[in-house]
């Protein structure tokens, strides 16, 4: 189904109520990594360059429902405010109070205060829905990280709206998603990496049934080696998990474990050392897959056609550690296939070795990437299609 979008409407003295996921890290009170503003600005000048009056929501962090922001300040978009300021070079209002409407706001850019401090925010209330809806002439779902959340910012307000359309943020994500899920060129290669297969057993078996190679890192690749009959000494693993990995590993390539590289402690100065893979001591931690391990996984990324990618494949927040990380980075980068990244580490991996340009589409969102890959709906998408379908008005925007 076509999903109506921005380009389809005429902005122009409308108020035009855009949700971005603006869930930025903060330390200090600064904002220590900017990509999710970076990614947002795109669809907030469109919306400016439209003549469209732009009110602008997001979440923050994980703040406690009914509790004003003045009572939790490090949940406030205060930071980001600033920023949005900076990068747009216009004033941006912050506003906390804007439940009943914002008066007084012209044509100013409006942000409203940290949304998920609104009581009945995550259980997706009608009310709470309609008074965000009304707040508005266009609602533009634009945070594809926050999709697969049925709430009441994302999914409950598209009933109620006067007119609704996806962003060109989530248009890019949902085209890519397709590109490397729905019709991808192979072969295809996906690696997953993290540290429990239990967070991510869902999405290794629907990749198991469509992927050509499936390279696997972390904790995760540890269960497969026990699953494989592989002593991993005291690396993290799932002793109840190794009969799927076992059924995921009997449908899939998975290339070998040669070498790993391994610790006897996990911390910031931890010594590391290489060791063949039958030889890992019963102290032993495997951090991080090992140089002659990297080189038989290179050729795979390099003949791939398309690469879906999640999580890092050793501890790469550790020098010590990130070699396998790194060489798997540089090889994605260097591919000449449709590549696919997603996930909170794999983007700070992507950062830390600085391929970002050199990667074919870097999904926004951690949760929603995963919750694609698994094929379930994202319900914030799901209601959107929903109201497309029962509204023959979408078939002819205005």
């Amino acid at each position: 189904m076509q999903l109506p979008t921005l380009a389809d409407f005429e902005l122009n003295g409308k108020t035009v109520l855009v949700r971005q996921d603006l869930n930025v890290p903060i330390q200090n009170g600064q904002i220590s990594s900017d990509a999710r503003i970076r990614a947002a600005l795109p669809t907030l000048r469109q919306i400016l360059a439209k003549g469209g009056r732009l009110r602008i929501m997001s979440h923050l962090g994980r703040p406690k429902e009914g509790i004003p922001v003045q009572n939790q300040p490090e949940v406030s978009l205060a930071p980001v405010a600033a920023a949005l300021e900076a990068a747009l070079g216009e004033k941006v209002t912050l506003v906390d109070d804007y439940l009943s409407g914002v008066s007084g706001g012209g044509d100013a850019i409006v942000l409203f205060e940290n949304v998920r401090v609104n009581a009945g925010e995550k259980k997706n209330d009608k009310t709470l829905a309609r008074q965000l809806a009304a707040l508005c002439d266009i609602f533009v779902m634009d945070a594809f990280g926050t999709a697969h959340r049925a709430q009441a910012s994302t999914a409950g307000i598209v009933q109620f709206a006067p007119v609704v359309c996806v962003g060109p943020l989530v248009e890019a994500e949902l085209k890519a998603l397709a590109q490397a899920l729905e019709s991808p060129q192979p072969p295809v290669v996906a690696i997953v990496g993290g540290s429990k297969v239990s967070s991510k057993l869902s999405v290794l078996e629907s990749l198991s049934d469509q992927v050509d190679t499936l390279i696997v890192g972390g904790g995760i690749a540890n269960t497969f080696l026990a699953a494989a009959g592989i002593d991993v000494g005291a690396s993290l693993y799932e002793p109840d998990l190794v009969g799927a990995a076992q059924r995921i590993a009997k449908k899939v390539q998975i290339p070998d474990v040669i070498d790993v590289v391994v610790s006897q402690q996990f911390a910031p100065d931890a010594p590391a050392q290489t060791k063949r893979i039958g030889d890992v001591g019963s102290q032993d931690m495997i951090l991080d897959l090992g140089p002659e391990t990297m080189k038989g996984i290179k050729p795979r990324i390099a003949h791939a056609k398309t690469i879906i990618w999640n999580g890092p494949v050793g501890v790469f927040e550790y020098p010590q550690f990130a070699d396998g990380t790194r060489v798997l980075t540089q090889a994605i980068a260097s591919s000449e296939g449709y590549s696919l990244a997603g996930g909170g580490d794999t983007l700070a991996a992507i950062e830390t070795f600085g391929v970002e340009d050199q990667i074919g589409y870097i999904s926004t969102g951690g949760g929603a990437f995963l919750e694609f890959i698994e094929g379930k709906p994202l319900p914030a998408i799901a209601a959107i299609k929903a109201r497309v379908a029962a509204d023959p008005h979408f078939r002819n925007p205005v």
